[in-house]
């Protein structure tokens, strides 16, 4: 009778109430799984149609993916009856402290998510930014990887390219190929102004609308400076730039027009 008695009160004190609380918990954390995982879905299909990118998508949906899955252990462990205002003081200080310590990581990943969704420049793009001046082959979350011209990886931190000047010479579709060339004080402005112009009008690169321009800049301490500024397409601008470089200094020879050099007269006195 006494056994019959114990294992009632038992029952009716600890394995009804504490069945129905585990069984809630476990309700709770079963829908609380379920609903996430359709809340993050939506998430991806709607980041997905803003044209994002896969990585950042993915990491977005990732991250809001853990929140939930703690939001729902916590009221799980609420409905437990276990006071969770510690565990989420605890979690609030231990993510101030990782905060912190990642300071300059989440710096560059505000940056890359910044980089990615604004889009400075994409994949392919020549670009000068963060110290570094190459061409994009790679953009992520917390870095962006650039070849330079001479064929080195350089890979940069997003925030130190967000924070500085970026210089995207793949941008626009045409390009203006500055160039100066100077000549000698006592050569014939005309004729050397003749045969620049030649040589532009005659390469078919180069546009003709913008009008190129060959006018003298500048009347220099040993040279009469000209500027010769053609307008060209992007993908043509060091081809450009080194073919009329080479065509207009041969012109020069063979039309006995010089391009001086800077040299300095030295007179002796002789009668001291």
């Amino acid at each position: 009778m006494l056994e019959s008695i114990n294992i009632q009160e038992i029952t009716n004190t600890y394995l009804y109430p504490w069945g129905i609380k585990i069984g809630f918990a476990l309700l709770i954390f079963i829908i609380g799984i379920y609903v996430s995982k359709i809340l993050v879905g939506i998430l991806k299909r709607a980041l997905s149609k803003a044209r994002m990118k896969n990585i950042l998508v993915n990491f977005i949906s990732s991250i809001i993916s853990w929140l939930l899955l703690l939001f729902v252990i916590i009221a799980s462990l609420s409905q437990l009856g276990i006071n969770t205002n510690s565990l989420i003081a605890l979690i609030g200080a231990a993510g101030l402290a990782i905060g912190l310590a990642l300071q300059d990581s989440l710096k560059n990943f505000a940056s890359g998510v910044l980089l990615i969704t604004f889009k400075p420049f994409t994949e392919g793009d020549f670009v000068e930014a963060g110290g570094t001046t190459g061409t994009v082959e790679q953009i992520t979350i917390f870095s962006s990887t650039l070849r330079t011209p001479d064929n080195k990886e350089v890979i940069v931190p997003n925030g130190a390219i967000y924070t500085s000047v970026i210089t995207n010479y793949s941008a626009r579709e045409n390009r203006r190929v500055d160039m100066v060339f100077g000549i000698g004080y006592g050569d014939d402005i005309k004729k050397a102004k003749e045969l620049m112009e030649k040589i532009i009008s005659e390469d078919p690169r180069i546009l003709k609308d913008p009008k190129p321009v060959v006018a003298v800049g500048e009347l220099a301490d040993s040279s009469v400076n000209f500027v010769v500024r053609p307008w060209a397409k992007t993908g043509d601008y060091w081809d450009v730039k080194f073919d009329i470089t080479e065509k207009i200094k041969l012109a020069f020879d063979e039309n006995g027009i010089s391009i001086p050099f800077p040299q300095m007269d030295v007179h002796v006195d002789r009668n001291k």
